[in-house]
């Protein structure tokens, strides 16, 4: 069922990215603009198909939650090098894009930046999906009323497989069961069986 629901999310929300950059591709970028819209499609088809992993149970279901973690350290670096690119490659001459070019040209990386300039779509796509990575779920709630099994162990069985020992439940009154039975017992009367030993002291007549 899990499998069934994630390939169906998946399939949907590709449909949805392929709309979008269908969409972007009738834009043009001849101006300003028409450029970032297209950029802006293209990225958000990106961000779609991480959002349909997560939203598919590809994590751990439960509610959306932006991950710290992945967003500093995984996507700004990744934003600020597409955005790089992106800017370079915008038209017209902004400021923005002036200074991109001058701080490239400073840096001796216009081989660089320039090969890139004919994959902006796909540094788009990557930055809409990498953002959609930091997003992660806060998983099934778990009733903390509810006791957690005791852990089993595992061991060694025939032809080195691996078997799971069920838990040995205790039973305390079964541990107090032998000092029971000692107290319940009662000594032997010296009337039965058992022969009784009997000490006198030695007086003067004796001898």
């Amino acid at each position: 069922m899990y499998g069934l629901t994630r390939a169906t999310t998946t399939l949907l929300f590709a449909a949805v990215a392929g709309f979008l950059i269908w969409i972007a591709s009738q834009i043009s970028n001849d101006h300003v603009g028409g450029y970032w819209a297209r950029v802006g499609l293209v990225a958000g088809a990106g961000l779609v198909m991480a959002l349909s992993q997560l939203l598919g149970g590809w994590t751990k279901w439960g509610w959306p939650r932006i991950s710290p973690h992945v967003l500093v350290v995984a996507f700004v670096p990744v934003a600020v090098a597409s955005l790089w690119v992106i800017l370079a490659g915008e038209p017209g001459s902004g400021w923005f894009h002036n200074h991109v070019m001058s701080w490239t040209r400073d840096l001796h990386i216009s081989g660089l930046v320039t090969d890139l300039l004919y994959y902006i779509p796909v540094l788009a796509f990557g930055t809409g999906l990498v953002f959609g990575y930091s997003f992660d779920t806060t998983g099934p709630r778990v009733d903390r009323d509810v006791v957690a099994a005791p852990p089993t162990t595992r061991r060694r069985g025939l032809f080195g497989r691996n078997r799971t020992e069920e838990p040995v439940v205790t039973d305390p009154r079964a541990a107090d069961e032998p000092l029971t039975a000692e107290r319940d017992t009662v000594p032997p009367s010296p009337d039965g069986d058992r022969e009784v030993v009997t000490t006198r002291r030695s007086t003067d007549d004796d001898v």
